[in-house]
């Protein structure tokens, strides 16, 4: 992973961060990655999601899903339980052999299209929920069992189960002897994706598994105490002091189809994470090169509150542009897609820093396993680094909690205040 932090500084950029400033949060850094490297080493809860790559057994993935020779691959699950799946498979889709959904809504509509449109006697469902209680998680597993059932299929051939040490799904594995894989201790969802939440809808795809772990550990071995050093430190850094600069939204922009899944993952684990004690950097999700068209004129003209991230990786596949008897466009004949969309690239980056707009680029080599799980495990470096700085505590969600505890009290599973604040709203309806 390749992280360019130039467009970012002061002499480019408004807001931006001067060169002095930058050594003296060089060393911030290097406490808080002593900081790191203590929880690390210790697995505390949070911490241990960075140990991840050299912890996950991908033998034991396989040995769960052996057997299976799915058309599509159907995770049930909410939040870290599905984004991270979803963007291994998504960023390695010319690699991947089944066709990856996600039901991770509760809304009705879209659970009723997809299950009648999915091939269900050659869909693998991996469901996936830590405390096997998950509301939205559960509810959705009992549908698509229904459905199952309904088609003649019998889910306990098809199912493969991640959760925790006991619960609702662990009991039930046991029960139809479903191949059931341990979600990881000590880790929040939103940092599991390289780990068998992840990693088993790409296993079921015929995804390389073990350089997915590879490129996670690269990104470990990566980690050192000045942000000189270190790309995942010098992002998540750059990053935060800009939130302070006043930068308090942070657009995510992949020049690539196959990583936007990775722009939604990211603003899980970006915001859940530092989005805490009235701080945080709000991220939003655009896509390279068409949100040029979309947002590009707000990043450019609008406040002065933005950070813009690109990413993309530097080879990507080529489709060759046809020659043309049309004067004006001649000039894309005999190019290729590719050089168009990293020609929008660089101009789209080029305008922002002629504006004075901060932006980051982040390049990895290609789309491969390798450079695809180097750039997970390097994001959540960068997120762990940023709650160090910026003093949160980086793995808890208590917001999310509130909200659960509110829905779970409106639908009659226990006594909750949470619930009263929903049913003491104020209203001021206009018809």
């Amino acid at each position: 992973m390749h992280v360019d932090i130039g467009n970012a500084l002061a002499a480019a950029a408004d807001p931006g961060i001067s060169e002095v400033d930058l050594d003296q949060l060089d060393e911030r850094v290097a406490t808080a990655h002593e900081r790191i490297a203590r929880g690390r080493a210790e697995g505390e809860f949070g911490y241990a999601a960075l140990n991840l790559p050299e912890r996950v057994d991908p033998a034991a993935i396989e040995r769960a899903v052996a057997g299976f020779d799915p058309e599509a691959v159907l995770t049930v699950g909410i939040g870290g339980s599905a984004l991270g799946a979803v963007t291994l498979t998504h960023a390695l889709a010319d690699e991947c052999t089944v066709d990856h959904y996600a039901l991770d809504n509760v809304d009705p509509a879209h659970a009723n299209r997809l299950l009648a449109d999915l091939p269900l006697a050659e869909t693998v469902v991996h469901v996936v929920s830590r405390s096997g209680t998950t509301a939205e998680t559960l509810a959705n597993f009992l549908v698509v069992r229904e459905a199952m059932a309904d088609a003649g299929v019998d889910w306990t051939e098809r199912t493969v189960v991640t959760t925790g040490p006991d619960g609702p799904l662990r009991e039930l594995s046991a029960e139809h002897g479903l191949p059931a894989l341990d979600v990881p201790e000590g880790v929040p969802g939103r940092f599991s994706a390289l780990s068998s939440v992840g990693l088993v809808p790409a296993a079921l795809g015929g995804l390389d598994v073990e350089g997915l772990l590879a490129g996670g550990q690269a990104g470990a071995d990566s980690l050192t105490g000045s942000i000189y050093d270190c790309p995942a430190y010098a992002y998540g850094a750059v990053a935060t002091a800009l939130v302070d600069r006043g930068a308090t939204t942070n657009a995510v922009m992949p020049y690539a189809e196959a990583l936007e899944p990775f722009a939604e993952w990211f603003a899980q684990l970006w915001a859940e994470s530092l989005g805490k004690d009235g701080r945080g950097q709000t991220p939003v999700r655009a896509l390279g090169a068409t949100d040029q068209h979309s947002q590009l004129q707000l990043y450019r003209a609008g406040r002065r509150d933005k950070l813009v991230t690109f990413v993309r990786p530097r080879e990507r596949p080529e489709r060759e542009i046809p020659e043309t008897d049309v004067a004006d466009l001649s000039y894309l004949g005999g190019a290729g897609l590719g050089e168009l969309l990293d020609a929008e690239f660089e101009a789209t980056e080029a305008s922002l820093a002629a504006a004075g707009r901060p932006n980051v680029r982040i390049e990895i080599d290609r789309l491969d396993a390798e450079s695809v799980g180097e750039l997970l495990y390097g994001m959540e470096a960068a997120c762990v680094l940023a709650g160090e700085l910026a003093d949160v505590e980086t793995f808890t969600q208590p917001a999310v909690e509130w909200g659960k505890r509110a829905a779970r009290g409106l639908l009659g599973g226990g006594d909750f205040e949470e619930s009263e604040a929903v049913r003491d709203k104020r209203t001021l309806v206009i018809d």
